[in-house]
C-alpha cells in the first residue's frame, strides 16, 4: 500500500449527506481528503503503523457543520471576559441586568466604557409583565453614574445606554436621528437611553474602534468556540466600510485583514466566506455603486480557506423594533418600510433595485437582509428582474433571514436558482414575543422552513451569531420541534422539517450558498475531510434530547481541531 490513511473511523453512523442521504459505517481520511467511505472492509486496507483508528462505539459522523450567517469577530467581542453577558439565563430581569453593570464598575477604572450584549426584553421580568416597560437610562444611572454604559440587545438592532453615555455622543431632546434610525424618547421628549437601528451609530461612532489585538483576541475566542461545537465553516456576512460603525468596528474592513493574518499564521481553524459590506443601512444606490467599485474584487490568497464570496446589503429591519417592511400593518399599526434612502415606498423600492442590479451586473454575488414578507416580495422580485437584465448562470443570490417569506417570493427565488439563509436558534428565541407585534397567526408562520423547501428553494441555516449561540443541534431541534425558549410551545407545527432536511441546511446546502458544493458539505469520496462526531445516535434520538449530545471531535482538512475522545 503506497499511501495509508491519516484517520479511519470504525463502527458508528456515518451520515453521508450524499443525494440519498446513504449511512455508512466506516471512513478513511488521507492527505486532508476523504478516500474511503462504507463498511470495515472498504477502509481496513488504508490502516496502516501511522493510521489513527478511531471505534465510534455508535457514534454519529457528520460533515462538519457550516454556519452560514455568523458574525465572527462581533461574537467574540460579545462574550465574556470581553463583554458582560446578558442573555437569558444569565440574566432574567433589568435588576439583574442594573446588577451586572455595578459589578462591572467596581472592576474597571473610572470613566472607562463598559459593554454588555445579549439583552432581550422577552426575557425581562418587568418588561414581560409590562410590555409597556422598556429599558431605561436610568435603570443604569443609579448604579452607573460616572461610567458610561453601552449594551447591545440580542438582535443587534437596538442598543441602551445610561446618561453618562448618552453626555459623552451628544444626544439630548433635540438630537435628530440619523436617517434609517430611532432615538427613543419619554413623554416628555427626554432620551431614555435606547437607540434603535441607525441611530446606534451615534454611540458606535463615540467608542474607541477596536484595536487588532482585540479584533485578533475575539477571533480566536470564537474559533475555539466553533471547534467545540463542530463548527468548520462560517460566513461572515458583511465585512467593509459599511461595518465600521457596528460594534466598534467589529464588522470593518480592518477584521478581514486580521482574518487573512490569522491564515497566513496558520491559526484560522474553519473555513471562512465574506460578504463584503460596501455601506451600512439608509445608503442610496448611488453610494453603494461608488462604495462597491472602490472595494473592487480583492483577491484571496487561499479560496477553499478564506474566500470573497459576494456582497451585503441591508433591505429593511427586525420585527421586535417594527422596522421590518409588512403588507398587513402591525399589531398598534405601521407595516415598517425598507431602510434605503428615499421619502416614499416607491422611491426607497426604487433604490434597492438599482443596488442590486448593480451588485448583479457587476458580478457579484448577493446577500440582502431581508425580515418583513412585503421587504422579501420586492428583493425576490429584484433579484429576478437583474437576471433578466443581466443573465448569469448560477448567481447563487440569497434572502438572508427571511422570516416572513411569501408564496410569491418562494417562487420566484426557486424559478432563478436562488436561496434563503434561515435562522432557527433566532426562531427559538422570539417565538414567545413575536405574537405582540404581528399576531398569533404571523408569528406561527416565521421562518417557514415546510414551505420554503417544499416551493424548491434552496434552504441554509445559520445563528446569525452573536443574536443566538452558534450551536447548530439546537437549531436542528428547532427545525424538527418548533418549540420555543422559554415556554417550550409549539409555534407554526405546520412549517416542521425532517432530520434529513435539518441537516441539509447547516451542510450540502450550505456549502451551495458557499460555491462549495462540490468540495465540501458531505462526506463524499475526493471531498475535503471536515467532520464533525457527535456522541450518541443522532438518527434515532428524541429531538428534544438533541442539543445535548456532546461533540466529541471536530476536524477541518484532516486537522483534528477539537478533540474530548483522548481526553
Amino acid at each position: 500500500m503506497d499511501t495509508y490513511a491519516d484517520l479511519v473511523f470504525l463502527g458508528g453512523r456515518v451520515v453521508t449527506v450524499d443525494a440519498e442521504f446513504s449511512v455508512a459505517s466506516a471512513l478513511a481520511v488521507t492527505g486532508g481528503v476523504i478516500s474511503a467511505v462504507g463498511g470495515r472492509d472498504d477502509v481496513a486496507p488504508l490502516v496502516g503503523p501511522g493510521t489513527r483508528v478511531v471505534d465510534l462505539r455508535g457514534a454519529t459522523l457528520l460533515p462538519g457543520i457550516n454556519d452560514s450567517h455568523l458574525h465572527g469577530c462581533a461574537f467574540g467581542m460579545s462574550t465574556p471576559p470581553l463583554s458582560l453577558d446578558l442573555g437569558h439565563p444569565a440574566v432574567s430581569s433589568l435588576a439583574d441586568v442594573a446588577e451586572a453593570v455595578r459589578e462591572a464598575v467596581g472592576r474597571v477604572p473610572g470613566g472607562q466604557w463598559i459593554t454588555g450584549h445579549g439583552w432581550d426584553t422577552g426575557y425581562l421580568d418587568e418588561c414581560v409583565f409590562d410590555p409597556s416597560r422598556l429599558p431605561s437610562r436610568r435603570d443604569l444611572d443609579a448604579v452607573s453614574p460616572d461610567h458610561p454604559v453601552v449594551l447591545y440587545s440580542f438582535s443587534g438592532h437596538a442598543t441602551w445606554v445610561n446618561s453618562k453615555a448618552l453626555e459623552l455622543i451628544g444626544v439630548d431632546r433635540d438630537t435628530v436621528a440619523p436617517p434609517g434610525g430611532a432615538i427613543v424618547v419619554d413623554e416628555a421628549g427626554e432620551p431614555t437611553g435606547l437607540l434603535h437601528e441607525g441611530a446606534q451609530a451615534l454611540v458606535q461612532n463615540a467608542l474607541p474602534p477596536l484595536s487588532r489585538q482585540e479584533r485578533t483576541g475575539a477571533i480566536r475566542s470564537t474559533l475555539a468556540t466553533l471547534a467545540r461545537l463542530g463548527v468548520t465553516s462560517y460566513t461572515e456576512p458583511g465585512l467593509g466600510p459599511g461595518g465600521d460603525g457596528i460594534m466598534r468596528g467589529a464588522l470593518g474592513a480592518e477584521t478581514l485583514d486580521v482574518y487573512r493574518r490569522l491564515l497566513a499564521d496558520g491559526e484560522l481553524t474553519a473555513r471562512l466566506g465574506v460578504l463584503l459590506l460596501p455601506t451600512g443601512m439608509a445608503g442610496t444606490a448611488e453610494e453603494f455603486a461608488r462604495a462597491l467599485t472602490a472595494l473592487g474584487k480583492p483577491g484571496d490568497a487561499d479560496p477553499r480557506r478564506l474566500a470573497i464570496l459576494g456582497v451585503k446589503i441591508f433591505a429593511d429591519g427586525i420585527v421586535p423594533n417594527k422596522t421590518s417592511w409588512m403588507h398587513e400593518p402591525y399589531v398598534g399599526g405601521g407595516c415598517g418600510s425598507l431602510c434605503v434612502g428615499g421619502e416614499t415606498d416607491a422611491e426607497r423600492t426604487a433604490e434597492i433595485d438599482a443596488m442590486i442590479r448593480h451588485a448583479h451586473a457587476a458580478g457579484h454575488q448577493l446577500g440582502v437582509h431581508v425580515t418583513g414578507d412585503r421587504a422579501c416580495d420586492t428583493v425576490a422580485d429584484a433579484f429576478a428582474a437583474a437576471m433578466a437584465e443581466h443573465p448569469r448562470p448560477d448567481a447563487r443570490h440569497y434572502v438572508i433571514h427571511g422570516d416572513f417569506l411569501t408564496a410569491h417570493s418562494m417562487k420566484v427565488l426557486a424559478a432563478h436558482g436562488f436561496g434563503v439563509n434561515m435562522n432557527p436558534t433566532i426562531k427559538w428565541t422570539v417565538a414567545d414575543m413575536e405574537e405582540e407585534f404581528v399576531g398569533a397567526e404571523r408569528a406561527a408562520y416565521a421562518w417557514p422552513y415546510r414551505d420554503a423547501i417544499d416551493a424548491g428553494v434552496r434552504v441554509a441555516s445559520g445563528s446569525d451569531a452573536p443574536v443566538t449561540s452558534p450551536d447548530w443541534r439546537q437549531g436542528v431541534a428547532t427545525m424538527m420541534l418548533r418549540e420555543s425558549k422559554a415556554a417550550g410551545r409549539v409555534s407554526g407545527p405546520e412549517q416542521c422539517i425532517g432530520l434529513a432536511e435539518a441537516i441539509r441546511t447547516y451542510t450540502i446546502d450550505a456549502a451551495w450558498q458557499d460555491f462549495a458544493d462540490d468540495w465540501k458539505g458531505s462526506l463524499e469520496p475526493g471531498k475535503v475531510a471536515d467532520l464533525c462526531v457527535l456522541d450518541g445516535d443522532l438518527l434515532t434520538a428524541d429531538p428534544h434530547d438533541i442539543p445535548e449530545m456532546p461533540v466529541v471531535l471536530t476536524v477541518v482538512d484532516g486537522q483534528v481541531v477539537h478533540d474530548t475522545l483522548r481526553d
